[in-house]
């Protein structure tokens, strides 16, 4: 797998070799034996196309790095560096070129800081090393990796990485000084860019604040402009403000704060994070707790302590004395808590949709003094002049007064004019990118208009399938691809929680999970435009027997990688619950992927406090035991839902319909699915094979025994390990 494999669709249209044959603007070529000197900044290299320059570049007082830049702004786009880590002095620094054909990049004391160790004259190719850019045609391999500026300012390599693991995977990783944790990871990562189609330049940097984002040169507006970037929620960046510390937004960007009793250790750069503005103590007669709601901490727990009341949970921590604080989150709906005693601060963020409750250990005598850093998440406007106080003499005070009133009434007026100018240019700019439909990098994908998905249904009257969430619809966009459009029922949720959702969605990435191209948020209207499959769901082509244990089997192999990826992959955890073989859909190839993921969430994410999990979902013969008996809902829900479905392909009966059967030569009675093959099972392992007693007849003699032993006794195991009661 390579990282190529989605790059090309953006950068095709880009052709540019990264290359280098050496010549200059002002030498006709680097020959052997010649060199570039750090003295000489007139001595720059142009690429074969004028686009990129390659030269010496300034870092810092007396610093330079050999680069290659963006050939067309002012202030150059810096894209690789040989050296970013090492900068050499600016006297007597050289990049030679040697008589054998190697490169080589020397500092003033003549030790060699960078060198390609070629043994050619031919065109020099510059790898792909420890830089944080992707350009056109570049190779991004498994020995290769982008690595993030420490800052805006400081271009040294960063704290984050974009690489591929032992396991192929395409992997984000926050690498600090002190730890390292993996916090996205992809698949066959595939996307487009909102301008896609556009020939434009184009870079893919891994950014210094950790997040992946593709930009596309303006050249009207002579700047780089954001098309996509890879997570849409930037608090959910590992370390995004380091330790002791808080991530929330403010409008589209995060905004970090340093928790109650603690500051900042370095006033230029949140990467060091907070430190305590106290000394801790292990006496719990000394410590007491903040409340802090709606904040989440992820990772480093001292552990999982399930159905734990609230003052256990607070005298554990005091017990510990590594426990900076506690998270307690109750599930009312199921009368249990867990307790999550914290040893390390990091990877915090306020979210208003975040249910559970934090508490911060501080010393009891100064608990009162910290004051809270909530009101700080609001966002203000500035919509009135704050209140000043005066510190000039009486005698001056009511020209003072005259004069700061006057010129309060003058700026506000200019406040007001400038805002009404704003919203005049947004709202023309809106129109604008409406009528394009898109929007950019916030949602990754297009918007669409209700008018354009009601002319593209002509007026939703193919209807393809209904769910629980509402109904699909067959439809042709403008641009002649046939889309799936899922219209749904009526939410309680405004517009901004939607798109929320929907960017998580639509972010996610697997060969087995459906591709959301777009969406609609208009009125009360919501809708989902999915890329169509066109062999429809699992369910019909099993109706019309129209698969053969080839198809099956990999069906059933990548239904099970898509709900792995959904329950262990993707960062914000998803639930399908509602697994059947009508939300597995197949693709021209009979490729199976999964939809309606991530829809329970969507639809009840405004009234979650309401109804969460306490209400039943899925569908009945899929559904788990846990629904019924009210036991918590985890990732097995959808196993169990899998199971049914794998069921049902292999004995050929629905899970909820009689299963007629024949026992020991006598008719029995009609008995649920999950019950028949149960007593199969109990039968099967004492006198005969499993196999031939719940196959459906119609796939014997062609199937393979290997692949079916290894599907059945999974399915088998599962019982074993449960032995749950019927639903019925």
């Amino acid at each position: 797998m390579n990282i190529m494999g989605c790059a090309l669709v953006l950068f095709l249209l880009l052709p540019l070799a990264f290359y280098f044959p050496l010549s200059s603007s002002t030498l006709d070529n680097l020959s052997e034996g010649t060199s570039l000197s750090v003295e000489k900044p007139e001595e720059v290299l142009i690429s074969p196309n004028g686009v990129f320059s390659a030269g010496f570049h300034s870092v810092g007082d007396n610093a330079f790095c050999f680069a290659i830049w963006f050939n067309k702004q002012p202030s150059p786009t810096v894209v690789w560096m040989a050296n970013r880590d090492h900068p050499v002095n600016g006297k007597h620094s050289k990049l030679s070129l040697l008589k054998n054909g190697n490169l080589i990049l020397t500092d003033a004391n003549k030790l060699t800081i960078w060198a390609t160790d070629t043994v050619s004259l031919s065109p020099l190719q510059l790898s792909l090393y420890n830089t944080d850019t992707l350009l056109p045609q570049q190779p991004f391999t498994r020995n290769t990796k982008l690595v993030s500026s420490r800052s805006q300012t400081n271009i040294s390599s960063g704290f984050y990485e974009l690489f591929f693991d032992n396991d192929n995977l395409l992997r984000l990783r926050y690498n600090g000084p002190e730890m390292s944790s993996n916090f996205s990871s992809s698949d066959e990562l595939t996307f487009k860019s909102t301008d896609y189609g556009a020939v434009l330049h184009r870079r893919l940097t891994l950014d210094y604040d950790g997040n992946m984002r593709l930009y596309s040169w303006k050249e009207e507006t002579q700047t780089w402009v954001v098309s996509w970037q890879a997570i849409q929620k930037p608090c959910m960046i590992h370390a995004a403000c380091g330790v002791n510390s808080l991530c929330s937004y403010v409008g589209f960007d995060r905004k970090c704060f340093c928790l109650p009793g603690y500051k900042m250790k370095n006033s230029t750069d949140w990467g060091y994070g907070c430190e305590p503005n106290f000394h801790p103590s292990c006496n719990k007669n000394e410590s007491d707790f903040m409340l802090l709601s709606n904040i989440q901490f992820l990772g480093y727990d001292y552990g999982y302590f399930a159905n734990y009341t609230f003052d256990q949970c607070r005298d554990l921590c005091l017990k510990i004395c590594g426990c900076n604080a506690f998270q307690y989150t109750y599930r009312w709906y199921s009368g249990t808590a867990d307790c999550y005693p914290k040893t390390l601060l990091l990877n915090g963020y306020h979210s208003p949709d975040f249910n559970g409750d934090f508490y911060l250990r501080l010393p009891k005598s100064k608990n009162s003094s910290y004051a809270k850093p909530l009101e700080e998440f609001n966002l203000y406007c500035p919509s009135k002049l704050a209140d000043r106080p005066f510190v000039e003499s009486y005698e001056n005070g009511t020209v003072k007064f005259m004069f700061w009133f006057a010129s309060g009434v003058a700026v506000f007026e200019i406040i007001c004019i400038l805002v009404v100018w704003c919203l005049l240019i947004i709202t023309q700019k809106s129109s604008s990118l409406d009528k394009q439909g898109y929007v950019l990098a916030a949602t990754v994908f297009r918007k669409f208009s209700y008018a354009e998905l009601k002319k593209a249904t002509k007026g939703f009257t193919e209807e393809i399938g209904r769910g629980a969430w509402g109904a699909v619809y067959k439809g042709v966009l403008s641009d002649n691809r046939v889309a799936a459009i899922k219209r749904l029922n009526e939410a309680n949720q405004g517009e901004g929680e939607f798109l929320a959702e929907v960017s998580i969605i639509g972010r996610i990435n697997h060969m087995n999970l459906i591709e959301m191209w777009g969406y609609c948020a208009e009125g009360k209207h919501r809708l989902l435009v999915y890329e169509f499959m066109e062999h429809g769901s699992l369910a019909d082509n099993l109706s019309a027997n129209a698969l053969n244990w080839e198809k099956m089997f990999e069906v059933a192999v990548g239904t099970a990688k898509g709900l792995a990826y959904l329950h262990e992959e993707c960062l914000d955890w998803i639930l399908h619950c509602d697994v059947k073989p009508q939300n597995i859909l197949l693709d021209s190839n009979y490729l199976p992927k999964v939809a309606d993921f991530g829809l329970s969430k969507l639809q009840n994410r405004g009234i979650l406090q309401h109804t969460s999990f306490s209400r039943i979902r899925g569908t009945r013969g899929y559904m788990a035991p846990e629904w019924v008996f009210n036991l918590p809902i985890t990732s097995k829900v959808d196993v169990y839902s899998y199971g049914i479905v794998m069921l049902e392909m292999v004995t050929g009966n629905g899970p909820s319909r009689s299963v007629h059967a024949i026992d020991d030569g006598a008719v029995a009675k009609h008995k649920m699915l999950v019950t028949w093959v149960r007593e199969k099972i109990s039968r099967a392992t004492s006198n005969t094979s499993l196999l031939e007693e719940i196959i459906d007849p119609m796939l014997k003699g062609k199937y393979e025994m290997g692949k079916m032993e290894t599907l059945v006794g999974l399915l088998y195991n599962a019982y074993k390990k449960t032995k749950m009661q019927d639903l019925q």
